[in-house]
């Protein structure tokens, strides 16, 4: 085989167009979310911790990904074709696990930052150093990096005979293993049986790290505490749901309710929304990374919620100038005007 053919969204070539448009958009939406996040956590040094450090690599993993499989597909609306070659099929099917793996070994790793912080708040230092961090997070690309090697080592090695034909927008496994004209699938079905397992193990560490951190949680007295640890919990657990859920289901999904039109919707689920909605879930709720996103986007705007230091308004407010602005009679002055419009804008 030189050659695969990919699933065609549509045959009209108005719906090819209008394919495109929609990909193109949610495309250009994940660069953006991801790129901005990647350079303000980059270019603040505020934010030179170790779970911005993790979200920095998570959203390199998402622009991996979702690039792996959508300009392919984009491509292909717009020329009105559906070949991949071969040695570009088996790029896709390394990078789509090499990527997908280490995104979800780091989502691990995330939840035990989050366990840290929460539960061992004093040993916080030095745990998750970054020296430290930095290890995990090259374990979690080179696990990544491993399961990507074995998955296309093995499904390229099976002799395909069947069809060129693949019923998917990208070169997924259990479609390429449709193709096999012999019982050597086995192996990359035992393989992918070894890492349901390694996933399920991860599953349950995420798992146990929540049930310890929500019981320190509920133990906070104050009511702003508990709120400011459960906010800072609830985007990785959006994410750990989003990304097991659809991925789960896309791969355990009964074979009575398989469908060529629903195993597509499943496959965009799983392949397409997630990096395109993580950066959204993420800075959702984080000031933090809200505040140096919009200084970077908008230099000399203010943080959110920022309000003009009384003690200093006091000092350089003339005598007939309050906070809500000048009360002297007549045409305020020119430094009136500077501290009114000031405090206006906070």
């Amino acid at each position: 085989l030189n050659e695969f053919l990919l699933l065609a969204f549509a045959d009209t070539r108005e719906l090819q167009l209008l394919h495109f448009s929609l990909f193109l958009g949610i495309y250009l939406a994940a660069l953006l979310g991801n790129g901005l996040i990647i350079t303000a956590v980059a270019c603040d040094h505020h934010l030179h911790t170790p779970m911005y450090f993790f979200l920095l690599n998570l959203s390199l993993l998402d622009l991996g990904s979702i690039s792996t499989t959508v300009p392919k597909t984009m491509a292909n609306s717009l020329w009105n074709t559906r070949a991949i070659s071969y040695l570009g099929c088996a790029a896709q099917v390394f990078l789509i696990f090499f990527l997908l793996g280490g995104e979800y070994a780091l989502l691990t790793v995330m939840a035990y930052d989050r366990y840290v912080a929460i539960c061992k708040p004093l040993h916080y230092g030095n745990i998750m150093g970054s020296r430290a961090c930095v290890k995990m997070a090259a374990a979690a690309w080179a696990s990544g990096f491993l399961n990507g090697l074995l998955h296309t080592g093995n499904t390229f090695s099976i002799p395909l005979c069947q069809s060129n034909v693949i019923d998917q927008f990208f070169c997924e496994v259990p479609q390429i293993l449709k193709l096999s004209c012999s019982d050597s699938y086995l192996r990359e079905v035992g393989l992918i049986a070894v890492n349901a397992c390694l996933f399920f193990g991860c599953f349950v560490f995420i798992v146990l790290s929540y049930v310890q951190i929500f019981t320190a949680v509920l133990r906070i007295p104050s009511e702003q505490g508990r709120h400011k640890a459960f906010s800072m919990c609830l985007p990785h657990l959006v994410v750990v749901s989003l990304f097991i859920s659809t991925g789960t289901f896309a791969y355990l999904k009964p074979p009575s309710i398989s469908s060529p039109a629903l195993d597509l919707v499943v496959t965009v689920l799983y392949a397409v929304v997630p990096p395109t909605v993580n950066p959204l879930i993420y800075s959702m709720r984080n000031k933090e990374l809200k505040d140096a996103v919009r200084k970077m986007v908008l230099p000399g705007a203010m943080p959110e919620g920022w309000a003009f230091p009384p003690k200093l308004l006091s000092k350089i407010a003339p005598r007939n100038c309050t906070p809500e602005g000048p009360v002297a009679q007549g045409s305020p002055s020119v430094q009136e005007q500077k501290v009114h419009n000031s405090v206006m804008i906070s």
